[in-house]
């Protein structure tokens, strides 16, 4: 019987990417492989990613889209955010993500089952039919190292993290401010903070975890979740480093006259600015970034998403995109005005600082280039994770 892998990403198009770059990376070792990934049907925007699954699947033959029902929320549904809707879309998938399971294995032998962190739920499915569980997280180790060490943190206190003073403590991370925790995690009452520690929990029982990271980026917190310090009422389990994954790039939406324009360019001289697929900002919040930037006297590349309701949303406090570098001061809402704009852009580019920053960034494209590379960290890891499927 043929062998295959079904992978298992959230329904937002940044992680359907991830997932089947993924998929294409596990093709690298084991192109004999069958990817099958599994797609749940949101009540929003239900096609918004079709266009991209099409050309997938008419570039890899090896990858299999399933499209999952739609799902449709009962009346009583009472979803307080985002991150509340794509838990509860999960869970009424389960039963789908069930069947598709058993039809896939009867014409191949599912190896493993990689899901999306967010995905709990999928978990006690695949102890049921037999198959291996794996997770995929798409973030930062330290990430992953925060969502180990959740349920350890819920012991310590019985505040939430927006009632703490003080910082958060997580093996091999840098002290996190309670109050800059991710924003799903800052109210324990809510639904959220609960699927989330049920996300850790799950994690720590699967087969193992595949992140998109490499070894030279986060070497102390990868050192840190490897000896266990994440989890440390149970075993932890197998990490695998592949990262980073790297989609394709798609010369189409303006792409090549972007790089056209970006090649002409000296070179480190353009700000990027890239908030994912689902950041969202108010039109005041967005004004205040172009003002700040266009202030800055930099050049710099901003993509900015094209909300299709013509509602902007609210302003994110989570600004970590722009933090990354140099930290940057908002109002108690979230709101960073044009003034720290600029002047965070100007350190990065112009101060002392802001070149050390800049070098080490540089040094990281060549660690990272180095793990891609033939008998690279990332593509050992991806050679064991392939090997344990065999065992």
């Amino acid at each position: 019987m043929e062998e295959a892998v079904v992978l298992y990403p959230t329904p937002p198009i940044g992680h359907l990417r991830a997932m089947v770059e993924l998929g294409k990376a596990i093709l690298s070792h084991q192109p004999w492989l069958s990817i099958h990934v599994l797609i749940a049907t949101p009540p929003y925007q239900a096609d918004a990613t079709a266009p991209y699954i099409a050309a997938v699947s008419n570039s890899v033959p090896s990858i299999t889209f399933h499209r999952l029902p739609e799902i449709i929320l009962p009346p009583s549904s009472n979803v307080a955010n985002h991150e509340e809707l794509t838990f509860e879309v999960l869970r009424l998938s389960n039963p789908h993500v069930h069947d598709a399971l058993v039809s896939i294995s009867k014409k191949y032998k599912i190896q493993a089952l990689v899901m999306d962190f967010f995905i709990s739920v999928g978990f006690q499915v695949a102890k049921e039919l037999n198959i291996r569980p794996y997770y995929f997280n798409t973030c930062a180790a330290g990430t992953l190292a925060c969502f180990f060490y959740l349920p350890t943190l819920g012991k310590q206190t019985t505040k939430s993290f927006k009632d703490m003073e003080g910082f958060v403590h997580v093996p091999g991370v840098p002290p996190i401010p309670a109050k800059d925790m991710m924003k799903p995690l800052l109210d324990r009452a809510k639904k959220a903070y609960e699927c989330f520690s049920e996300c850790s929990i799950a994690m720590s029982r699967s087969a193992g975890v595949i992140t998109n990271t490499f070894e030279a980026l986060e070497p102390k917190v990868i050192k840190a979740i490897g000896n266990g310090l994440c989890v440390p009422d149970g075993p932890t389990p197998p990490i695998y480093c592949i990262g980073p994954l790297i989609a394709s790039a798609d010369k189409k939406n303006g792409l090549a006259q972007c790089l056209t324009w970006l090649d002409l360019q000296p070179s480190k001289s353009v700000v990027f600015l890239c908030f994912g697929s689902l950041g969202l900002f108010s039109k005041e919040q967005l004004g205040e970034i172009a003002l700040g930037l266009e202030r800055s006297g930099q050049r710099f590349l901003w993509v900015v998403r094209n909300n299709p309701s013509g509602n902007l949303g609210v302003a994110i406090k989570e600004q970590e995109e722009m933090k990354i570098a140099l930290p940057m001061v908002e109002s108690e809402n979230g709101f960073v005005n044009a003034d720290e704009v600029e002047k965070r852009v100007r350190d990065l580019m112009e101060s002392k600082q802001g070149k050390v920053v800049r070098e080490k960034i540089t040094a990281m494209k060549g660690a990272a280039k180095a793990a891609l590379s033939e008998g690279g960290s990332s593509g050992v890891e991806l050679a064991k994770l392939v090997e344990s499927w065999k065992h």
